[in-house]
């Protein structure tokens, strides 16, 4: 599969009125070629009548490619489905089924869940939305479990995400997952995009009960940057002029994780991207991640993406990107 330069394929399914942020989310990262960056992926729009798509803020797409578009996709991709209190055209679902089928990556942003629903493809498995719609969602589609919660759920053949920004955590882990983390960062920095936000975060932040609670911007940049030291909870609240009680209830109100999980996840993203660019020993990179040795940095990478540093530095390495 992949498009003539042997590039995977991306092919995003509008409907009017289509939304913009989604769908520029997603050509943002999948659609722009970037000086100094690889190119790794097509990016192609279709719809069910090629033209004039009208937009949800009252601008205009022109898109020339029709349903069949989807049939050379390797990930179709739907950012976001205006019209999800109405059933979808027939052509349309068996287009959806048919490229699940033949095992194209399907990936729904925001209200496109409700497509991927209604096609069947979500029946006994997890997904995500919009919190706004999460209720509704749910009770359309008893047979799919809803985490209103989650910024993202991937299932490896098909993924979902919240709405507007939460599309982009989920086209950026994709291509993490596609080819690995130095990437992903990479197209992140061109778009001014803060660090990769695992998807088991909340969407949003719970209004405080207290007083407004500072931004905890600070401190995960200083933590940021001393990755190498053994940093444990009481050193980012001794950073942050707080209790380390309250720092995991601030790290709570604003990403919707704790302290220690979100260091750690830090830590190996840190050592993906050691392991892409570098060719540094094992030993080295953990003691660079503060992971303190290679057998701790093994254990976390086997718990955390089930595999081995070792494995990843193939997949991902300078070897197989100089291969590939």
């Amino acid at each position: 599969m992949g498009d003539a330069k042997g590039r995977h394929q991306v092919v995003a399914l509008v409907q009017p009125p289509q939304a913009e942020f989604e769908l520029a989310s997603a050509a943002e990262v999948f659609g722009l070629d970037r000086p100094g960056l690889p190119s790794r992926y097509g990016f192609t729009v279709c719809t069910e009548r090629p033209g004039i798509v009208p937009t949800k803020t009252g601008c205009a797409l022109s898109v020339n490619e029709g349903l069949e578009a989807m049939a050379e996709a390797d990930t179709v991709l739907v950012p976001a489905w205006a019209p999800k209190d109405s059933p979808a055209s027939p052509a349309v679902l068996a287009a959806v089924r048919a490229a699940h089928d033949r095992g194209a990556r399907m990936v729904a942003i925001c209200t496109g869940a409700f497509l991927l629903a209604e096609a069947g493809l979500l029946d006994g498995r997890r997904a995500t939305t919009h919190w706004r719609y999460a209720a509704e969602f749910a009770s359309r589609y008893p047979a799919v479990e809803v985490d209103a919660d989650a910024l993202y759920v991937d299932l490896g053949d098909i993924a979902t995400s919240a709405g507007t920004a939460a599309g982009i955590d989920l086209c950026l882990h994709l291509v993490r997952s596609d080819h690995g983390a130095a990437l992903a960062s990479r197209i992140a920095r061109h778009m001014v995009m803060p660090p990769h936000r695992e998807g088991g975060q909340r969407q949003y932040a719970v209004e405080p009960v207290e007083e407004p609670s500072e931004s905890l911007g600070a401190v995960l940049e200083w933590a940021s940057e001393h990755l190498h030291e053994p940093l444990t909870v009481e050193d980012l609240a001794a950073q942050g002029r707080m209790s380390a009680r309250t720092l995991a209830r601030r790290f709570d109100e604003q990403l919707g994780t704790s302290p220690g999980k979100w260091l750690l996840s830090q830590r190996i993203s840190a050592a993906q991207a050691l392991l892409e660019d570098t060719d540094l020993p094992i030993e080295s990179i953990a003691g660079r991640v503060g992971l303190s040795s290679a057998l701790n940095l093994r254990r976390r990478f086997r718990d955390r993406l089930g595999t081995t540093p070792a494995a990843y530095r193939r997949a991902f390495g300078r070897e197989a990107v100089r291969a590939g």
